[in-house]
């Protein structure tokens, strides 16, 4: 390998060829870089990253691209530049690694790595002299280096320390947890004592919209009938759909809020956080009938539509950066809305002011004016709402990730799918489709890739990736009651059983070819999305119930004990697994026997989701015999009917869709 080069032209990941052209002669992730440390004797400097990331770039831009920093990187050490998104597995190790050392996580994270790609050192984000608080990088490059040639004991000790914690967290070994109803409801109670009554979401500053803990509260309230837990739900999902996390223009929700309000975003837009709030919002409507939840995902899903699409797959994200600046695209100065009349009601609705609210500019937010206006006041806003949009479509737009995420693909699939079927929108539906179909015609030999641009395919899938694309095609099944969406769901778990199911009968997040990591990563710990654990546990049970394979939920009770015994000894990011294992307690179907899938009963499911149940509709045929569950007794059904079974115990068919209405909503 040349050592005097940078070898990111080439890769894949739009995030590398971000620093294709600095003066540091990066190298992509594999064996040649680590070959190249142990030839030269070189420790390895590994940053890890992302392509909408903030911090990262303010880093690039300080120390990457500067001679004098670059020269010292190059001098010192193998410099490895890795993409998170392309390689969750690397970025989970090296983090582990940093929770180890006490330093909180972020990025860029920068870790310091012997040639065996054994970490020793690290931390995040540096400025290239000392300020914030922080040491200066310079300071940091030559006092490494300095240890690990004069020291290489106290290397050596760090290093055991260090991988003896991560392989212990990431590949964690406990004895199997029962599944208990006692142990769901009190972690659903501890959520909802750390949720903010005022603003919703978790007390305290920064706000994110922490997906998996409002699954928490939403699955309580399906499960208990504990209102509490249902609003702060329904709180939490307004108050951020009417903060400056919201794009009041053009829709969709940004990563988080700097603040304790939601009003100060990081300004860039993830593809998964927008599966997840219209999945939520989605919830919400079926709940509330509240226009706010079907307002913000119709804004999103225009804005997915226009933005987002590539080759028919959703890009991965959009950076918070334009012109140099975090959220110049978005923001406004008082004088660069039109001074008419017209917009006298929107400055005031939406937070405008001479001075501003962040930095001397105005975030758009309707904090201070929750709830709807007038049919006549809302009308006017709108049209303001698009005078500005059309201004702001003139302006430099931040970049966009291209790369196709697997997993995070299926997620916004899924949202799609069951959007689409709640709301009647057959061109959401249609949207989901051609997704699925993109990211299904990627595979090569029966194997998912993780990343897909263009004509590139990074291999081998993760584990979340056939999970989440197993729960995209069920959630299609549901909306379309198309039986080959369960038959490739069949061919992905056989797939993720033959490249990621371990010798102890679980699964692991990378696959069992890949072999350049210092530790097999489980995938237990959630971050923004459930972790892959808790996708392969709801994946498996929601197919054991599509098939009536009791063997299959044997499976996934199993796979569910023992990631509890794991996840119980974690100190964060357990809510995914629990959520997933909570599912298990009570499987929910319904069966719906009827002439053709537009009939009135087919209609009610539509409009009820709920995300422990699995809908299955039978054409109705007279004196047709159906076994609604795995050991159950055969039926004759003599007129459409709806049959809801919890467990293995079904009710009373119901006729109606009043009694089918009054059979689905949740009551306290």
């Amino acid at each position: 390998m040349s050592q005097q080069a940078n070898l990111l032209g080439h890769e894949s990941s739009p995030y590398l060829r971000q620093h294709a052209d600095n003066p540091v002669h990066w190298r992509p992730w594999g064996k040649a870089a680590l070959e190249e440390s142990r030839e030269t004797g070189k420790p390895i400097l590994l940053s890890v990253g992302y392509a909408a990331c903030h911090w990262c770039h303010v880093m690039a831009h300080e120390c990457f691209e500067d001679a004098e920093v670059a020269a010292l990187m190059n001098a010192l050490y193998v410099n490895i530049k890795v993409d998170r998104e392309e390689r969750p597995d690397i970025d989970q190790i090296y983090m582990a690694a940093l929770a180890a050392m006490g330093e909180q996580g972020g990025w860029p994270l920068t870790m310091f790595l012997t040639p065996e790609a054994k970490p020793f050192w690290g931390g995040t984000y540096f400025p290239k002299h000392s300020r914030y608080g922080r040491p200066g990088f310079v300071d940091v490059l030559q006092s490494i280096a300095r240890v690990w040639n004069e020291d290489r004991g106290r290397v050596e000790q760090n290093v055991d320390a260090l991988t003896t914690h991560v392989t212990a967290r990431l590949d964690a070994k406990a004895d199997a947890s029962p599944l208990d109803k006692h142990l769901f409801d009190q972690f659903s109670e501890n959520i909802h004592g750390m949720v903010d009554h005022v603003r919703g979401g978790l007390a305290g500053a920064p706000k994110f919209p922490n997906a998996p803990f409002m699954d928490t509260l939403w699955l309580s309230w399906l499960r208990t009938g504990e209102k509490r837990h249902r609003d702060a739900f329904l709180l939490s999902l307004r108050t951020m759909l009417q903060g400056g996390i919201y794009d009041h223009l053009g829709g969709g929700l940004s990563r988080y809020a700097v603040d304790d309000s939601w009003l100060v975003p990081h300004f860039e837009k993830m593809l998964y956080d927008n599966a997840q709030f219209i999945r939520h919002a989605t919830f919400g409507f079926a709940e509330t009938g509240d226009e706010l939840f079907r307002f913000r995902i119709e804004e999103t899903v225009a804005w997915l539509q226009r933005e987002m699409l590539v080759d028919g797959r959703f890009a991965s994200s959009l950076d918070a950066d334009s012109e140099g600046e975090e959220g110049r695209f978005y923001v406004w100065t008082a004088g660069e809305i039109p001074g008419s009349s017209e917009f006298d009601a929107f400055r005031r609705v939406y937070d405008v002011s001479d001075q501003g609210n962040w930095e001397g500019k105005s975030i758009l937010n309707r904090l201070h004016s929750l709830d709807a206006l007038d049919l006549e006041s809302e009308k006017q806003l709108k049209q303001a709402r698009q005078a500005l949009f059309a201004l702001r479509e003139n302006r430099i737009r931040p970049g966009r990730d291209d790369k196709a995420l697997t997993d995070w693909n299926g997620l916004m699939i899924r949202a799609l799918a069951e959007a689409g079927r709640a709301f009647e929108r057959k061109d959401w539906l249609d949207c989901s489709l051609i997704a699925y179909r993109s990211i299904s015609e990627s595979m090569v030999d029966e194997r998912l890739p993780h990343s897909v641009l263009g004509d590139s395919r990074l291999f081998p899938g993760l584990s979340s990736d056939y999970a989440a694309m197993i729960n995209a095609a069920l959630s299609l099944y549901q909306a379309t009651q198309d039986e080959a969406f369960v038959t490739d769901a069949r061919h992905w778990l056989a797939a993720l059983d033959e490249w990621h199911r371990t010798e102890d009968g679980n699964y692991a997040l990378s696959a069992s070819d890949s072999a350049d990591v210092i530790v097999r990563v489980r995938g237990d710990q959630d971050e923004a999305i459930p972790s892959a654990t808790s996708q392969i546990i709801e994946a498996i049970s929601r197919l054991a119930i599509v098939t009536s394979d009791e063997t299959l939920r044997q499976h996934a009770e199993r796979i569910a004990e023992n990631a509890l015994g794991r996840v119980l000894q974690q100190r964060y990011g357990q809510a995914g697994v629990l959520n997933s294992a909570s599912l298990l307690l009570e499987p929910v179907k319904l069966v719906l026997v009827t002439p053709d899938k537009e009939h009135s009963l087919m209609q009610v499911a539509n409009r009820h989701p709920d995300p422990r149940r699995v809908d299955i509709w039978i054409p109705f045929d007279r004196e047709k015999k159906i076994v609604l569950v795995p050991g159950g007794g055969e039926i004759t059904i003599k007129k459409p009917a709806a049959y809801l079974c919890r467990g293995l115990v079904c009710l009373a068919p119901v006729e109606t869709e009043g009694a089918l209405e009054a059979l689905l909503r949740p009551t306290s």
